[in-house]
């Protein structure tokens, strides 16, 4: 797994030498001027600049987006874009976004504002989806190229793109074809027009052709420099979430606030229990609140010493940890049941250094309301007067703290402040609990409690409770209740079949949030062939996502046929194929990806709020920041604060986070991110497109062409 950084041979600094990107070229009167590190996102209401703006977004950079669909919107002109500031010239925005390269009608005063406004300050300009034309570098594509979809053609960074902004990228970009039924990618795939300075970064063979086309390339014109991508996408398709981080790096030279990172924890959760098992007769699972047939005998499922031995082994092969969520009270009922005798809890206490360990509740007991079971499903039981019964403040201190005393006994290299309680049981569950348990809050305070394990899919967000802040965790749908494929397979089917074809039907009801599958899975071949590979795509999504929020699955999915694993190397293999070495996955322990998750809310407040200067002259990059405030930037390798080295090595640059204390903080960059000139070459002179570039009937020379998909 690529978890240890190495320093990449070519760093962002020397990026920024080899491609001239702009560090703020020296203004007509010789004067350095500022760069405030801003983007502008102009939009049209497609997906491809709301993407962009979503990545900005999530890793912190501020950006000012203006929708040309909007009446009333902000005029876009020279006043509006630079301005002087303490007599220096300064451009408000780092970086330009558009939804074409050219959204603007034939003459546009706002597209000549930009174009001398790029110009000026050497300030590089995305074109975030547009035709392959002239214009924009490139051939048009009846011309030898392609128009339509690519679902499923796997794209490569070329030689180019490795050593400039996709050099984190191994070379594969394959795109999406998740529904063969739906049409998930459309592009143009060019060659550069006759003339054009144009560097292909990504690239996709051109079908029926013996050539490459271009889907990201570097067109340079006119003293502007544009960043062309010729395919369609939205925030949560793959082969855009492989590409963004190459797309700010080229915007922002390296030199950004914010920070991305792909992130992976997994926790295993009831480490030392046993897991009730489904029944598939039944279609209920025995030991279940829920499951009151009366020949409903539990059939328990429990890992095995053979399975810490699988878990050990692959750890060390994929180089990654585990985050065993551990219940003491199974183990030492095990021994209580069999004269001492627990070969797992052995064998879990003698390996124990190979894992982190987190404290679950000592017997995973429900500790929200007090539960009536007499009804399916259950509610909570009330007093007398109506009032809910609740779980007291005294239980559930005890679950905590008996079994963090019994990991600390056994040596556990435990956390003391973080928790799971089983079921995330306290917090609110819907619909029957719509509240916290008013008990959980001082418990978690009197134990200390810091970092809180919530569900994502019932909370989203943090919150507060008690002591306590919440991680939420990203369930996988691989069932608790499930040893075996077959008996997955039978419960999805279950779950997620209609009536008519023998399932439950809660997918029927619940048809705005679940789909119905088409037809039952095999059960043979249904976990392998369609669960596998979804819930791999699911949770790799997430990693690409710069979210850190940890995954969650149980001691059940590691027993038996192992049912996790081939999600998680789908994942982690898919991981390794895709990245290079200086951008491996970041594996942090929960407390540490709370902390993640609170800086970044705190920062994107803050940036919301306006509270945060930051900006670029010659080789310095100054940030102005609430005092106390965590402040986060992405910087070329070499970066300097207050005389050492700034941040963590991750894909080619530097980023981290590093506490403002009242003053401004003053970043000085490496040598090689040094201004070049403006590019102030005189454009050729015009001629007649030559015949491959001749404009194809019907499509107009200053509006892009879009195609009606």
């Amino acid at each position: 797994m690529k978890r240890t950084t190495r320093t990449t041979a070519l760093t962002v600094g020397a990026l920024i030498t080899a491609f001239g990107l702009p560090a703020g070229a020296a203004h007509a009167d010789g004067t350095t001027p500022r760069i405030d590190l801003r983007v502008l996102v102009i939009g049209d209401g497609g997906p491809a600049t709301d993407a962009i703006a979503a990545e900005l977004d999530a890793a912190g950079t501020p950006y000012t987006k203006i929708d040309l669909t909007q009446s009333g919107r902000q005029v876009i002109d020279a006043a509006f874009l630079a301005d002087t500031v303490d007599g220096r010239p300064r451009a408000k925005f780092q970086a330009v976004v558009l939804p074409s390269d050219n959204p603007f009608a034939a003459g546009s005063a706002e597209m000549a504002a930009l174009s001398e406004y790029e110009q000026t300050y050497a300030i590089p300009q995305v074109d975030a989806y547009t035709y392959a034309r002239p214009e924009a570098g490139l051939r048009y594509p009846v011309h030898g190229g392609y128009s339509g979809s690519l679902d499923g053609v796997q794209a490569s960074v070329t030689t180019a793109g490795k050593a400039g902004p996709f050099g984190y990228l191994d070379g594969a970009v394959p795109f999406d074809d998740n529904d063969p039924a739906i049409g998930e990618s459309y592009a143009y795939l060019s060659t550069p027009a006759p003339g054009a300075d144009f560097t292909s970064y990504v690239d996709a063979p051109i079908p029926g052709q013996s050539t490459r086309g271009s889907l990201v390339g570097e067109y340079r014109h006119d003293g502007r420099r544009e960043l062309v991508v010729t395919f369609v996408y939205n925030q949560y398709q793959q082969q855009f979430r492989l590409l963004v981080r190459g797309i700010v790096e080229w915007m922002t030279a390296g030199i950004h606030l914010g920070a991305s990172r792909n992130y992976f924890a997994v926790h295993v959760d009831d480490v030392f229990a046993a897991d009730d098992r489904w029944n598939s007769t039944l279609n209920c699972t025995p030991g279940d609140v829920d499951c009151t047939d009366p020949n409903a005998t539990p059939d328990p499922i429990r890992m095995t010493a053979a399975d810490v031995d699988v878990a050990t082994a692959w750890q060390t092969a994929k180089n990654f940890t585990l985050d065993l969520a551990y219940n003491a009270a199974g183990t030492v009922d095990t021994r209580t049941a069999n004269n001492g005798a627990d070969p797992l809890g052995d064998k879990l206490l003698a390996d124990r250094n190979q894992f982190r360990w987190i404290n679950h509740t000592y017997a995973h007991p429900f500790l929200g309301c007090v539960q009536d079971t007499t009804v399916v499903p259950w509610k909570c039981a009330t007093d007398a007067d109506g009032s809910t019964q609740w779980v007291g403040r005294t239980e559930i201190s005890d679950q905590i703290a008996n079994n963090r005393v019994w990991g600390q006994t056994n040596g556990l290299p435990l956390e003391a402040d973080e928790l799971v309680t089983g079921e995330h049981s306290g917090m609110k569950v819907l619909p029957q609990q719509p509240v916290d348990n008013p008990n959980l809050a001082p418990a978690l305070t009197d134990n200390s409690i810091g970092s809180l394990g919530s569900d994502n899919s019932r909370e989203g967000g943090q919150r507060r409770i008690g002591s306590a802040t919440t991680v939420p965790r990203h369930p996988m749908n691989v069932f608790y209740n499930a040893g075996r494929a077959a008996e997955e397979v039978d419960q999805y089917n279950w779950i997620y079949t209609s009536r008519a074809q023998g399932g439950s039907g809660i997918c029927e009801d619940n048809a705005a949030t679940t789909t119905c599958l088409a037809a039952p899975l095999d059960p043979a071949t249904g976990y392998t062939d369609h669960i596998v590979p979804l819930e791999t795509r699911n949770a790799l999504g997430h990693v690409l996502a710069n979210d850190p929020k940890p995954h969650y699955v149980h001691q059940s999915n590691l027993a038996e046929d192992r049912l996790v694993y081939p999600v998680l190397d789908g994942v982690l293999d898919g991981y390794d194929a895709l990245f290079a070495d200086d951008t491996p996955v970041v594996n942090l322990r929960m407390r540490d990806i709370g902390t993640e998750l609170q800086r970044r809310a705190a920062w994107k407040t803050a940036v919301h709020d306006d509270q945060v200067t930051a900006y670029r002259i010659g080789d310095t990059v100054t940030v102005d920041a609430p005092d106390g405030m965590a402040v986060t930037a992405s910087l070329p390798t070499g970066t300097t604060l207050n005389g050492s080295a700034f941040g963590s090595a991750y894909a080619g640059g530097v980023s981290g986070w590093t506490p403002s204390a009242g003053t401004p903080l003053v970043f000085a960059l490496p040598a090689s991110a040094a201004a070049p000139a403006a590019d102030t070459s005189e454009p050729p002179a015009a001629t007649e497109p030559a015949p491959d570039t001749a404009v194809p009937a019907g499509v107009s020379e200053q509006v892009p062409y879009t195609p009606d998909n």
